[in-house]
C-alpha cells in the first residue's frame, strides 16, 4: 500500500508499507520528487531488489560480526581464518555501510594489497572472503546486488610447484631426526598432507594388505572432505618401513618426537625447515607440502592419467589436478600429431599396394 499525501505544512509526504508490514515514509517540497521516490521503491519490491532503508545502512564491520556467529559451526582453524581474513577486510571497509562499497574501491583495495607484498593467493583467498559476505548479505536482504563480480577479482597466482629430485627426496629423509623420518615417506610416497601425517596412526594403516586409510588430522580432528579420507595404496616395502617408530616405541602415531610422542605440524615444519638448509640446491621457500608435489610427479612420470592421479592424490575434482600439475604431463600435441600421421601412412601404404 503506497500513498501521497500533501501536508498542512505544503510539503508532501509519500508513505508504503513492506512486506512486513512496516511503514516508510519520506518528506518532499515537489510532489513529483515525492511520486518519483515511490515508483522507485515500488518497482524495487517488484523486481525482488527492495532493501529496508534502516537496513541499508548496516556497515561492513556490524554485518562481519552477525555473520561470522553463522560461520563458527565450521572446524575451528576454518574460523581462524575467516577472522585473519576479517580483519584485514574490517581495516579497510568496516566504517561503510554495505551499500556504498562500490566496484573501483575494490579494485582499489586488492591493488593497495599487492603493493604491501602480499601473496596473489592471499590476495585472492581475501577477495573472495569480501565476495562471500557480500552474497550473504543479498541472500539476508541487506542489499539488492554485491559490488563484487570477476571485473574486480585479482589474478589468482598460478601454482607451478618445485619438484625436488629423488636424491633431494633423500637427502631430506636422512636430515631429519629419526622420528621424523616416516613424515618425509608419507607425503613423498603418499601424498600425506603435513597435518595428515603427523596425526597417522597405526591403526589407520593396513601393513598386511598396503593400505593407508587418513581418518583424522591434527589435533585429532575430522579431515576436511571426503575425499581427503580416500585409502591410498602403498608397497610392502615401504609398510616396513612406516612400522619403525612403532615397533621401536610402541607409539600410537606413525611419526613421533625423540621420545615417542605425537608432534603438532608447527613443531615438524621446524625440523623440515633445518633438514631443508643442509641439502643441496633446495630453494629456500621449499615447504613440507612440496613433497606432496614430488609424489605426483612419480605417478604422472610412470604414466597414469589423470583421474588416477586425482584419486591418488585425494583432490575433490580432476580440475583441480590438472590445474596443478597439468604441465607435467607430455606433451599431448606431438602424441596427437603422431597418431594422424600413423593413419596417412597406413592409407599411403594401401595406395601404393594397390597401382604397385
Amino acid at each position: 500500500m503506497a500513498s501521497i499525501q500533501k501536508r498542512p505544512d505544503g510539503r508532501w509526504r509519500a508513505r508504503y508499507r513492506d512486506d512486513a508490514g512496516k511503514e516508510h515514509a519520506r518528506h518532499f517540497t515537489r510532489q513529483n520528487d515525492a511520486k518519483a521516490w515511490l515508483d522507485e521503491v515500488t518497482a524495487s519490491v517488484v523486481t525482488g531488489t527492495y532493501v529496508d532503508p534502516k537496513t541499508a545502512l548496516t556497515t561492513v564491520q556490524e554485518w562481519s560480526v552477525i555473520w561470522l556467529k553463522g560461520y563458527e559451526n565450521n572446524r575451528p582453524s576454518t574460523v581462524r581464518q575467516a577472522k585473519t581474513h576479517l580483519k584485514r577486510i574490517n581495516a579497510a571497509f568496516g566504517h561503510r555501510a554495505l551499500k556504498s562499497v562500490r566496484p573501483s574501491e575494490v579494485k582499489a583495495w586488492t591493488a593497495k594489497l599487492s603493493d604491501e607484498g602480499l601473496a596473489d593467493s592471499t590476495i585472492y583467498a581475501l577477495h573472495s572472503r569480501l565476495g562471500q559476505l557480500y552474497s550473504d548479505a543479498v541472500h539476508d536482504g541487506l542489499l539488492p546486488k554485491s559490488p563484487l563480480s570477476r571485473r574486480t577479482a585479482p589474478k589468482a597466482g598460478e601454482q607451478r610447484p618445485y619438484v625436488a629430485t629423488t636424491k633431494q627426496v633423500w637427502a631430506l629423509h636422512d636430515a631429519m631426526p629419526d622420528g621424523l623420518q616416516p613424515a618425509v615417506l608419507l607425503a613423498a610416497f603418499a601424498g600425506l598432507r603435513v597435518a595428515e601425517a603427523v596425526a597417522l596412526r597405526v591403526s589407520d594403516v593396513d601393513f598386511m594388505r598396503g593400505i593407508i586409510a587418513p581418518a583424522i588430522q591434527y589435533p585429532g580432528v575430522e579431515l576436511k572432505t571426503k575425499e581427503s579420507r580416500t585409502p591410498i595404496p602403498i608397497p610392502q616395502n615401504l609398510c616396513l618401513e612406516l612400522s619403525v617408530n612403532h615397533t621401536r616405541w610402541g607409539s600410537e602415531t606413525l611419526v613421533t618426537n625423540a621420545w615417542g610422542r605425537a608432534i603438532s605440524p608447527h613443531r615438524l615444519e621446524h625440523y623440515f625447515r633445518e633438514a631443508r638448509a643442509t641439502v643441496k640446491d633446495l630453494p629456500e621457500g621449499f615447504r613440507f607440502h612440496d613433497l606432496r608435489h614430488y609424489f605426483a610427479s612419480l605417478l604422472i612420470a610412470q604414466g597414469l592419467d589423470v583421474k588416477v592421479v586425482q584419486k591418488s592424490l585425494r583432490h575433490s575434482s580432476a580440475k583441480t589436478t590438472l590445474d596443478t600439475y597439468g604441465h607435467m604431463w607430455p606433451d599431448k600435441e606431438e602424441s596427437a600429431r603422431a597418431a594422424v600421421a600413423g593413419v596417412l601412412r597406413e592409407r599411403l601404404s594401401l595406395r601404393t599396394e594397390q597401382h604397385g
